[in-house]
């Protein structure tokens, strides 16, 4: 280990499971190295045994849930978009070789006291229950603005500048109300929270734009697509990856202390009493305590059941959206549904995640609203971490710390962490002008 590295990486949680493939491709010599024996950090995957030891100090689960490595709960869940960055990232570095893929059932929006389906194309928008027959027109003509909407081709721009007019205004020319609002921005341009409003629209209609994309790619009945096995094989693709370029992995490594000069700049990394010298360190949060501050917390309920979650018409994977003025939050709730068709439980059995940026201290009754659409459950657990964000300054001292994980359910927000990071840490934007197609040979 006493060698000298470009960068050492710190924890294998996706995040920096990704740039260390991204930066062994690049040609730099990189050694990723984890204080834990398992990969994926905070974005693990638990088999039922490993939930039972985290949540009820016991390691005896009740035997009608079935076989223990027929389980794999991610403890981060999150669908990816067909056509979405990570995607991207993925065919990008060929790391879809180590994993298959299958398109997700549903995409379901909260509304007025009822689940309903989200419309993702104009034709849709007519046949939804979500407006009547007058907003639905309405909804058409903005859905096709929007589809038709190009960036470089002024003609499809109605006149408007989207880099200068909000969306809130460009929602008002097509005389939407709020209620059409509210599942657009929040279910289909996946927002986190009202403050898109008084933004550019440019960044709400690439949104709708990218969603109505993914949906049609696999013309399945949502945009979103997840592993096979779960998400616990994506940090060990890109471990690979990184290790086919010569990339070195060490797990189970105690006390990785990060080394400074006198100037404060990252020297090495020291684990067992030896250092491997570096010029950066990528880590996470955990890593530099001293260099992170609190932003928030994420509560979350993480269910067993024995069957779908109720009005999603039967999916037996799903994601459903509660826009934060559904229920007087400040931002939204998300619930996530997997089951024995994605492999991540024995036949008959359903995952189901409720998650919020949490707003009390009382998890239990802040998510009751998403626990109450699940209908019975057989196990729930409840859970709150604290969400970190980096206050250094990477220029200074070459330390390069990724965001604690969010409440979303999908991995738009997670990505982009992810190649911001990567531009400031090798100063050039990740080219991925990559052939879509190339994945979809592996959606069943």
């Amino acid at each position: 280990m006493d060698e000298e590295y470009d960068v050492v990486v710190l924890g294998t949680g996706l995040k920096e499971c990704i740039l260390s493939g991204l930066l062994s491709v690049d040609g730099l010599k990189v050694l990723h190295m984890d204080r834990n024996d398992y990969y994926g950090g905070e974005s693990t995957s638990l088999n039922l045994i490993q939930l039972w030891k985290k949540f009820r100090n016991s390691d005896k689960p009740p035997a009608h849930l079935g076989s223990s490595r027929n389980y794999n709960v991610d403890m981060i869940p999150k669908f990816m978009m067909a056509n979405g960055t990570l995607v991207q990232v993925l065919i990008h570095t060929d790391v879809t070789k180590y994993l298959y893929f299958k398109a997700v059932d549903g995409s379901y929006v909260f509304s007025k006291g009822k689940v309903h389906k989200v419309p993702a194309t104009d034709m849709e928008a007519l046949q939804t229950p979500l407006m009547g027959m007058f907003e639905k027109r309405r909804a058409r003509k903005f859905f096709i603005y929007v589809q038709n909407y190009d960036e470089n081709d002024p003609k499809t721009h109605e006149g408007m500048d989207l880099t200068r007019v909000t969306t809130r205004e460009l929602t008002a020319k097509y005389g939407l109300d709020d209620n059409t609002i509210d599942f657009i921005g929040h279910a289909v341009a996946l927002h986190r929270d009202d403050r898109y409003l008084n933004e550019p629209a440019l960044d709400t209609v690439k949104r709708m734009k990218l969603y109505a994309e993914s949906f049609a790619r696999f013309q399945g009945g949502s945009p979103y697509i997840y592993p096979l096995y779960g998400l616990g094989e994506l940090p060990q693709g890109f471990a690979r990856l990184s290790a086919v370029y010569g990339g070195t992995y060490m797990l189970n490594k105690q006390e990785c202390k990060v080394e400074f000069n006198d100037e404060g700049q990252v020297i090495g990394v020291t684990s067992e009493g030896e250092t491997a010298k570096c010029k950066k360190v990528v880590c996470d949060p955990s890593y530099l305590p001293n260099k992170i501050r609190k932003i928030g917390k994420v509560a979350r309920a993480i269910c067993i059941m024995s069957h779908p979650i109720p009005n999603t018409n039967d999916s037996h994977s799903v994601q459903v959206i509660i826009p934060q003025k559904q229920l007087g939050r400040k931002s939204d709730m998300y619930l996530f549904c997997c089951s024995y068709s994605h492999n991540v439980a024995p036949k008959g059995k359903f995952i189901a995640f409720v998650s919020a940026e949490a707003e009390t201290d009382q998890p239990e009754i802040e998510l009751k609203p998403g626990v109450d659409l699940l209908g019975p459950v057989d196990e729930i657990f409840y859970d709150t971490y604290d969400r970190y964000e980096p206050v250094n300054e990477p220029s200074l001292d070459n330390c390069f710390i990724s965001t604690s994980y969010d409440a979303t359910t999908h991995f738009e927000s997670t990505v982009m962490d992810v190649l911001n990071m990567y531009t400031m840490i090798t100063g050039k934007v990740l080219d991925l002008g990559v052939d879509l197609s190339a994945a979809s040979a592996a959606e069943e």
